[in-house]
């Protein structure tokens, strides 16, 4: 079942949206990319004169009321974007009453998901690898699909559209469709999109095919870098990871960020780029400080700044983002793509001292997706630089999920989407 095929009239969808928005201190939403990602499956269920369930987690609470992660807090920019009246259940598994009081044309959204452990299904407070965690497991199990079972009690429909958790089996994602007929659970817009989205970047190559790799640890990232391997033309390795490559060819990096039990998988990934006839590109050169406030994201009074080697920065001083010829290769590797990847930024661009690094990549990739080639920007930090940098109307597609993202091209199965089609 398509969601295009379903008429809602006279329905109520419970809809698995991915609100887990940044909010600043006072808990006003500070980017509501994925809000507006979850209007088009939303408002066709409202248009088609049914009513609207929405369910999404905040944060990691960790099976604890945390009213920081509360989703009390964006009802009002969600009633806004959404343009109906949107009614707030304080407890997501028991909101029966507000459920039935619920009126064709209307919305509601539960409070936060992983309030209740029961979302994540893991056992809380008992030791791993012990045999009470292996009875608890059990236990938690039953209790999990009990607690979907209870979601879906709410709706006559269920639609699947937050991409950002696919890849987790929780409650909301990938038990609660035991409870619906085959004919009255589908994928949401967004996640039709991002699913063939990816498709078109493993799929449906077209070459040359350039991969951007950021973030601050190898570890984090080293399938994905693999799988990439066997498939890109070039592969450019950026932000705090460059460190790692660094000091793996015994460079100097001062206080840079670095990994150094992940030595031998930075020369490793050097190797297997060779082996595939992958041009792999590394900064060479850097910007670094020596006053860094990464609580403000701002320079301390005093701060110097330098740009070096990234083989050699000065004692005392950290690499935050990639320097002038680094930035320049980067563009060069871009330039002429046909189909681009871009996850993780090049350096600290929540400071606005050290955006030119994932700046200069930006820019790049919008002036190749005007030439004809196809753009996929995945992660949330790669999402925030697109945004902050006014680009994001310059690039093909922005996927709203970062892990899986990154599950779904190192070729892993996403159980939120493998649930829906019964698999």
């Amino acid at each position: 079942m398509t969601i295009d095929q379903f008429n809602f009239a006279g329905k109520k969808a419970i809809v698995r949206v991915d609100f887990n928005v940044p909010l600043d201190e006072n808990g006003h939403v500070t980017d509501d990319t994925r809000i507006r990602g979850a209007l088009p499956t939303l408002k066709k269920i409202l248009n088609d004169g049914g009513a609207v369930i929405m369910m999404s987690h905040m944060g990691k609470p960790k099976g604890k009321v945390n009213p920081k992660l509360s989703l009390k807090q964006i009802v009002e920019p969600v009633q806004k974007a959404l343009g109906v009246k949107v009614s707030f259940a304080a407890d997501c598994a028991n909101a029966t009453a507000e459920a039935e009081a619920l009126k064709m044309g209307e919305a509601l959204l539960l409070e936060n998901l992983r309030y209740y452990p029961e979302e994540e299904g893991k056992p809380v407070g008992v030791e791993k690898g012990t045999p009470e965690y292996d009875e608890a497991k059990k236990a938690m199990k039953k209790s999990q699909k009990e607690f979907a079972k209870k979601l879906a009690s709410y709706a006559d429909a269920y639609v699947m559209d937050a991409f950002g958790t696919a890849h987790r089996k929780h409650a909301s994602t990938a038990v609660i469709d035991e409870f619906f007929d085959a004919d009255h659970r589908m994928l949401g817009y967004l996640m039709e999109k991002e699913v063939k989205a990816v498709d078109n970047v493993l799929s449906n190559i077209k070459r040359p095919f350039v991969a951007i790799m950021g973030g601050s640890k190898v570890s984090t990232k080293i399938g994905i870098i693999e799988n990439l391997l066997g498939k890109v033309d070039k592969l450019i390795l950026c932000g705090g990871m460059t460190y790692t490559f660094a000091k793996a060819h015994d460079g100097k990096i001062g206080n840079s960020i670095v990994e150094l039990d992940k030595l031998d998988v930075a020369l490793g990934v050097e190797e297997l780029a060779k082996k595939n006839g992958v041009e792999l590109v590394l900064g060479t050169d850097c910007v670094a400080t020596d006053g860094l406030d990464f609580g403000t994201m701002s320079l301390k009074e005093g701060a110097k700044k330098v740009v070096c080697a990234a083989t050699d920065v000065p004692d005392g001083f950290e690499g935050v983002d990639a320097g002038p010829e680094s930035q320049k290769a980067f563009a060069q590797a871009i330039e002429g793509a046909k189909t681009i990847l871009w996850n993780g930024p090049a350096g600290v661009f929540e400071c606005d001292d050290f955006t030119d690094g994932s700046r200069a990549i930006g820019n790049a990739i919008a002036k190749a997706t005007k030439e004809g080639a196809f753009s996929l920007i995945g992660g949330g930090d790669s999402v925030a630089c697109v945004n902050k940098f006014g680009l994001a109307d310059q690039v093909s597609y922005i996927s709203t999920g970062g892990g899986a993202l990154l599950e779904a091209i190192e070729g892993k199965v996403l159980p939120g989407v493998a649930a829906i089609k019964g698999e």
